[in-house]
């Protein structure tokens, strides 16, 4: 007998189970419970045991948060380039393709205005299921233009952060939207526009590091992962213990960098609350309309001068 032949290990065959279709449960990474999908999507995405929030669609969160009909879309047919021509295991040009066809958008990022509670907002809202919400060209142009929009039009600028940091596959141009993005948000201020920004799980790096700590009022949501750079590359750059519940919300709530910790039920009504507080002075400038026609100019007939006559002197009798 050889003392290192293979050890003979039983089969074990597994029947597909038909008609059961897959996806239906999804377990809650902090509890371990299992929950019904269907449940879950009707909860916003938040566990009902743990209170657990799962990352949110772009489109769900615009439908959480608007008067229903009101949204409309901006700027929906910006596409990002290559610039780079990257390549790797897919090329970039690939990378979107997929992407698009997963999430059914154009890029990480969905733009418009609509109302809340009447009042017209301007509103950006990030997806990551777009290459984990990367911030390239489009995204960084589109919430320019969302700030621009709100700047123009006299109303609330509301943008909610989920994202990993810049794209790397557009080098330094989505490194630039940090500086424009935050130029933007200067003239806002200027004006006295307020700004909210909401920061969900996760919200990391150059977003981070711009837009999303620059609001009048920040906001975050239960345990989201909020930093610059990871723990672990913080960790070898310290040589330090990082504290427990480091780069969370409810961390960085107690050494204040953000306001408030808002479950994503409530997130509608505290919008709409600190808008009553912060927002009343403004008076929303009417919507201008391509289409409108111009007023004839009606020009007035020169009036003829009237030329003195002299009468003739009266004759004496």
């Amino acid at each position: 007998m050889s003392f290192f032949s293979k050890p003979k290990y039983s089969k074990v065959n597994v029947k597909s189970r038909d008609g059961v279709a897959k996806g239906l449960w999804t377990k809650c990474p902090e509890s371990g419970e299992m929950v019904f999908v269907k449940e879950l999507k009707k909860n916003l995405m938040v566990v009902p045991g743990s209170g657990y929030h799962f990352p949110l669609p772009a489109p769900d969160r615009i439908q959480s948060l608007v008067d229903h009909g009101t949204f409309k879309e901006y700027d929906g047919n910006i596409r990002s380039g290559d610039p780079l021509k990257f390549k790797g295991l897919a090329s970039y040009e690939e990378k979107l393709q997929q992407n698009r066809e997963k999430t059914k958008l154009e890029d990480a990022v969905v733009s418009g205005t609509g109302k809340m509670d009447g009042r017209l907002v301007s509103l950006a809202v990030m997806d990551f299921r777009f290459l984990g919400g990367s911030m390239g060209s489009v995204v960084g142009e589109k919430i320019t233009r969302a700030i621009e929009r709100g700047l123009e039009m006299n109303i609330p600028v509301i943008v909610v952060s989920a994202s990993g940091g810049a794209r790397m596959y557009e080098g330094i141009l989505s490194l630039m939207q940090m500086a424009k993005t935050s130029a933007a948000l200067a003239k806002l201020a200027k004006a006295k526009i307020p700004f909210f920004s909401v920061l969900t799980n996760p919200t990391m790096a150059g977003v981070m590091a711009s837009y999303a700590t620059l609001g009048d009022v920040i906001l975050a949501e239960p345990k989201a992962l909020i930093g610059f750079a990871g723990r672990r590359v913080i960790k070898e750059t310290t040589r330090a213990d990082l504290p427990e519940g480091f780069q969370t919300s409810e961390f960085l709530l107690e050494h204040g960098l953000i306001d408030q910790i808002v479950d994503r039920h409530d997130l509608r009504d505290r919008l709409i609350n600190l808008m009553n507080h912060l927002a009343n002075h403004l008076q929303p400038a009417p919507e201008k309309s391509s289409a409108a026609k111009k007023k004839p100019v009606v020009r007035k007939k020169p009036v003829a001068k009237k030329t003195a006559t002299r009468k003739a002197p009266a004759k004496k009798i």
